[in-house]
């Protein structure tokens, strides 16, 4: 019996082989998207600035389909250790405007009991309000999870994700605008699928999130998780951000803003762009921003953008603009703060 087959006896999970760029309906890796358009609002309040950051991006309609929602919910600590209400809340306003379907929101935190976390940061209540069923990761059965293996990861056995977010009609994905003490460098949009993974899976002793965190292909494996689903939406609250420590606590700036767009890699380009424009730390700081190994990897699958050039900042004001071109220019490969 081979380790595919083990896996699979020992935990009721059928597996998926994904080619690279194939994931979830994804470009195949030559065919990556040319450009990217990130929707950039300087705003202080939260809500009215996720409304204008999609209104920005002039998104199809959901058309009725059903939609995941995943928050940011490593722990329990206010933004942006976690996600704010007003953006999960206005999220999901938003959505519904959009004529999404059923609405679905899910997670598995990192520092803390997921349950736990979803009621201290109200997921519960506002999921409830928007008549959306919450799914604690953490109590799902083997036969939820999906084995993914990608050819060439650096994963040892794969990674599972939950079937519903692999059969959902369309994956909607808010994250922070933080920094990451335990080898992420950095926890963006990339790094929020990390939340999707499972820690372990019922009838596998194996230990995923111990491997990812004691690897040293971190980074690369992070950018591998993402290679198996594709989101219809990012929006990033970087009204407050870390730029040093994170994901739970950290050095504490007001970056005043938010990002909207449909490519993680583009999304997280300009994220970094922002903790450099703020100083940040050293591992953030150091080399280009594409060449920061969880946006290199996630390009080299063909997972968004390759160069800052296919970036297009998308603003509806001055204030907007003036920030914007701050950023541009970190982005293209000027310095920080």
């Amino acid at each position: 019996m081979n380790r595919r087959d083990f896996i699979r006896n020992a935990t009721g999970l059928s597996g998926a082989v994904i080619a690279p760029g194939l994931a979830g309906g994804l470009s195949p890796a030559h065919a990556a998207p040319t450009t990217a358009r990130v929707a950039f609002v300087k705003t202080r309040d939260r809500a009215a600035g996720v409304a204008r950051a999609i209104d920005l991006l002039s998104l199809d309609r959901f058309d009725g389909r059903d939609v995941f929602v995943k928050p940011n919910l490593n722990s329990a600590d206010p933004a942006p250790g976690s996600t704010h209400p007003d953006v999960l809340a206005a999220l999901m306003r938003k959505l519904a405007a959009l004529d999404a379907g059923p609405m679905t929101v899910g997670d598995r935190s990192g520092m803390g009991d997921t349950r736990e976390v979803m009621e201290k940061t109200q997921v519960l209540r506002i999921a409830k309000e928007h008549r959306a069923k919450a799914v604690v990761f953490d109590e799902l059965r083997a036969d939820d999870w999906e084995l993914i293996q990608l050819p060439e990861s650096h994963w040892q056995q794969g990674f599972a994700l939950p079937r519903m977010v692999r059969g959902a009609g369309a994956v909607v994905q808010t994250c922070c605008l933080k920094t990451h003490r335990y080898g992420g460098h950095f926890t963006l949009s990339l790094k929020n699928s990390v939340g999707l993974a499972a820690k372990r899976v019922p009838g596998n002793p194996h230990d995923f999130m111990r491997e990812l965190h004691t690897s040293s292909h971190q980074r690369a494996m992070i950018a591998e998780i993402n290679a198996a689903y594709r989101p219809a939406l990012v929006v990033l609250d970087g009204v407050e951000a870390f730029v040093t420590g994170g994901p739970d606590h950290g050095k504490r700036v007001d970056a005043e803003v938010v990002l909207a767009g449909t490519d993680r890699i583009a999304i997280d380009a300009v994220g970094v762009a922002l903790l450099r424009h703020f100083g940040t730390t050293p591992e953030v700081s150091r080399g280009t921003i594409f060449a920061q190994e969880q946006i290199a990897r996630a390009a080299e699958l063909g997972l968004g953008v390759r160069s800052p050039e296919a970036i297009e900042l998308v603003t509806g004001d001055r204030d907007s603009d003036l920030y914007a071109k701050r950023v541009r220019a970190i982005l293209d490969g000027g310095s920080g703060a």
